[in-house]
């Protein structure tokens, strides 16, 4: 069996989570520290959690489409995206990002803010305080979004169909060579269940080892309290 989609789904997931992480924790951050337009912004960037992943992928189509304000644009520097993998890529982004900041964005509401306080009494810039002290009390949090947020990304069908495709050996995925299969009809019905097998134990793995490094986080954090 070509492994192909194992091989792009675990590439565009990758990159997809690294993409979540850096984009939903300085979204948690910016958005707690608003004072105006907070619930708006929360709300834009949690829709794609809620709305089906076939208007998320047609919302990209219409942006990153050559008459796209963002497609144009690429069109004149050269670069297509459309139909490749970077839209796999942009399209596991999109939908794993809200994962990622409302995990992160709890983590935070959750944390003593008394500790910046302090911090700030000592002197501290705005940057130390959000790397020594914001993100050190968040890794529980960041942790569960980053699994969540690759699972998601893993799993991706919707959006990536929509403006990625389904091209054999380019854009498709685990996820749509299941779909394939399942269309191709019974006979192919082995091959849809072993990459079904695959995403669901890649992604109970995943989860099974953040709640162990949970469980062992908050061991040791108890300990040091003593």
């Amino acid at each position: 069996m070509d492994a192909t989609p194992l091989i792009l789904s675990l590439e565009i997931a990758l990159l997809a989570t690294a993409f979540s992480i850096v984009i939903g924790i300085a979204a948690a951050w910016f958005v707690l520290r608003l004072r105006r337009a907070q619930a708006l912004l929360d709300g834009i960037l949690t829709l794609p959690m809620v709305l089906p992943p076939t208007v998320v992928g047609f919302a990209l189509l219409l942006l990153m489409g050559k008459n796209g304000p963002v497609g144009a644009l690429l069109n004149q520097l050269g670069i297509s995206v459309i139909f490749t993998p970077a839209a796999a890529v942009v399209a596991a982004t999109v939908v794993a990002i809200p994962l990622m900041y409302r995990t992160v964005r709890g983590a935070m509401e959750q944390l003593d803010p008394d500790l910046a306080a302090a911090g700030r009494t000592l002197g501290m810039s705005e940057w130390r305080i959000f790397v020594q002290v914001t993100l050190p009390g968040c890794m529980p949090g960041i942790a569960a979004g980053t699994v969540l947020s690759f699972a998601r990304a893993l799993g991706e069908f919707g959006a990536t169909m929509m403006v990625a495709g389904n091209i054999p050996g380019k854009t498709q995925t685990m996820s749509i060579a299941i779909y394939s299969a399942v269309q191709a009809g019974k006979a192919h019905y082995d091959e849809a269940l072993f990459w079904t097998a695959i995403i669901c134990l890649m992604s109970f793995a995943g989860m099974l080892a953040v709640n162990l490094w949970n469980s062992i986080y908050v061991r040791r954090k108890g300990g040091k309290g003593r």
